[in-house]
């Protein structure tokens, strides 16, 4: 059970927030002091704390999910929630991989001099303070922590309701870990209550938290934008197309197609809307849907997929903008290339999109003009994760255009500063 949630060891929730977010500012300036050496050990603790204490994990989650099951809710919200030994193992792995990669603090991005006899030098520094607001993958918890620690930032935590267990499980050892390298544990804050105007403080800790990233669900991140007075790494929603086009290997469609959105419903990178090109439709619409329903997927296509395939429900306008997050697949027969660049555009929110076929002009000119955080060719969208992309783990896909887009990893939770060495010159 999560501790009350008027007043925790003694504070308001406000003075609470208040507390973790000093605490964290003073922890970041030490932390941005470390070694790469003394976070690569931190890092390479958790891993190995990870796999020590899969029990205590699966414990924790236990409880999480028997609340889960209590309140009924969803086979994709509990998938999403559950830790297993592979799951752990895959933690341990994350961490480890982003321990491995390159410090991308004090990289020299870019050196100039000019003719003042200026000589300037752009270099990586850490943001500061980061929050982080996710649903209820504590998963999160991990990635978020290890990122943050790997790129000098300090992480402040706050979880879904759902699984405060498993989350404060997971950033007690990871804390454990820090201290034990001298790095203040307090770099590593989860806030310890479920109420939710401890989210209300965080967005409102303006000179305190320099970012906000939100992870989770379409009225999350609308509620963290609404509301928040610092900065924000958003991801609205995953919208994800698959373009099946001209010039199509028939299984290597179908096989994209089950896999993008079957092998996980509920993450982000789950094909949301396929779209078939009319011409070769009447062949390949049978074979892909045959899989997709023998998978257990709902399908609902428009009017033309319904002639090819009568088995399928209509599609509404309000399915073309829909993140189901489930066994539901919305179809669509484009009438050609053009047809489809329109169709997302209109209805995508950014994130990932993956066309299907052979035919090289057609992948290039879908790479090109697609303007989407990810852009795919004759792979499954749920490759869309920064584990998949060389990066150990990512805290979010972010869909914007500023700063960071697409998979958020240590990278792209640094900034950058200028630095100046001169030889006594002034200003004329």
């Amino acid at each position: 059970m999560s501790q009350p949630t008027d007043l925790i060891k003694g504070l308001s929730i406000v003075d609470l927030v208040d507390s973790i977010t000093s605490q964290a500012k003073e922890a970041q300036i030490k932390l941005g002091q470390s070694s790469h050496s003394e976070r690569f050990s931190a890092l390479t603790k958790i891993a190995e704390r990870i796999r020590a204490s899969s029990n205590q994990i699966i414990s924790a989650n236990k409880l999480d999910l028997a609340n889960a099951i209590d309140k009924q809710l969803s086979a994709s919200f509990i998938d999403r929630l559950t830790i297993t030994p592979e799951s752990i193992e895959n933690m341990a792995v994350g961490v480890e991989k982003i321990a491995e990669m390159p410090d991308p603090l004090g990289k020299s991005l870019s050196k100039w001099d000019v003719p003042s006899g200026l000589e300037i030098e752009r270099v990586s520094t850490a943001i500061g303070v980061i929050g982080i607001i996710y649903e209820s993958r504590p998963n999160v918890t991990i990635d978020a922590g290890a990122l943050c620690l790997k790129s000098g930032n300090a992480a402040i935590l706050r979880g879904g309701s759902d699984s405060f267990h498993s989350s404060s499980f997971l950033t007690e050892l990871m804390q454990k870990c820090i201290n034990e390298v001298g790095i203040p544990h307090s770099v590593i804050q989860m806030i310890p209550t479920s109420d939710r105007k401890a989210v209300d403080a965080l967005l409102q800790a303006d000179g305190k938290v320099d970012v906000i990233v939100p992870r989770g669900g379409k009225s999350l991140v609308r509620l963290v934008q609404e509301k928040a007075r610092v900065p924000v790494f958003a991801h609205l929603e995953g919208i994800c197309h698959v373009y099946v086009a001209r010039g199509a290997d028939p299984e290597i469609a179908r096989d994209i197609i089950v896999n993008a959105k079957m092998r996980r419903t509920g993450i982000c990178g789950a094909c949301e809307t396929l779209l078939i090109d009319k011409s070769i439709s009447d062949k390949l619409l049978p074979f892909i849907s045959s899989s997709l329903l023998e998978a257990g997927c709902e399908l609902r296509g428009d009017e033309e997929a319904r002639k090819i395939v009568p088995s399928i429900n209509a599609a509404s306008e309000k399915d073309w903008y829909t993140e189901y997050l489930d066994a539901i697949l919305s179809i669509k027969v484009v009438a050609n290339f053009d047809d489809a660049i329109a169709h997302i555009n209109k209805y995508g929110s950014g994130h990932t999109e993956s066309i299907v076929t052979e035919n090289e002009h057609s992948v290039e000119r879908f790479l090109s003009e697609v303007d989407s955080a990810i852009v795919m060719a004759n792979a499954s969208t749920q490759f869309a994760d920064g584990g998949e992309f060389g990066m150990g783990a990512e805290i979010g896909i972010a869909t914007g255009k500023l700063h960071a887009r697409g998979p958020v990893g240590a990278e792209q939770l640094t900034s950058f500063k200028y630095k100046v060495r001169a030889h006594g010159e002034t200003r004329k």
